[in-house]
């Protein structure tokens, strides 16, 4: 059981290179474009799963799946603070990250033919109103559904030896 990494090294080292993703996304101009910025929600879940198995491991397999997936879920929530931090502090640093954001917005509805000039700009002005709990809300819950299924998969994928409470067998 030595060198057993904490759940709050896990989500602070994700959560650091999650931001990394973020700034590397921001300076190439890559906000707005889905075909590449999944790469940080696949990369959050690779190494969620590295860290569960990793934690897993360490404990010489003796983990169950619910302490694997609570481990896995308790760096999520570390990551998801981190990275919530980051957006509301960016988007204050950087007022014009919100026009950006709605240009990109707008963009996209403008490809939905069903949608008429006066819906967009409606579905824009209250976009503009609530911001910053759009921002928060959004980022919150991206981030924890890909930190519970790379939970999951981090708990299921880790090997489980057998105890018994009188010692190993």
């Amino acid at each position: 059981m030595n060198n057993v990494k904490s759940h709050l090294f896990a989500g602070f080292i994700i959560g650091s290179i999650m931001i990394l993703l973020n700034v590397i996304f921001i300076i190439f101009n890559l906000e707005g474009n889905t075909k590449i910025t999944w790469i940080s929600s696949v990369v959050n879940m690779a190494m969620l799963i590295y860290f569960i198995y990793d934690y897993g491991r360490n404990n010489d397999n003796t983990k169950a799946f619910g302490e694997l997936f609570s481990y896995g879920f308790k760096a999520t929530a570390l990551v998801t603070i981190i990275l919530t931090m980051f957006m509301i502090a960016y988007s204050y640093i950087f007022p014009e990250s919100e026009s950006k954001a709605m240009e990109i917005a707008r963009e996209k509805m403008l490809q939905d033919e069903r949608m008429t000039d006066d819906m967009i700009e409606q579905a824009l002005d209250v976009t503009r109103k609530f911001y910053f709990p759009i921002l928060i809300a959004g980022t919150i819950f991206a981030t924890m559904v890909v930190g519970a299924v790379g939970s999951l998969i981090g708990a299921a994928i880790t090997r489980k030896t057998e105890t018994t409470p009188f010692g190993k067998s």
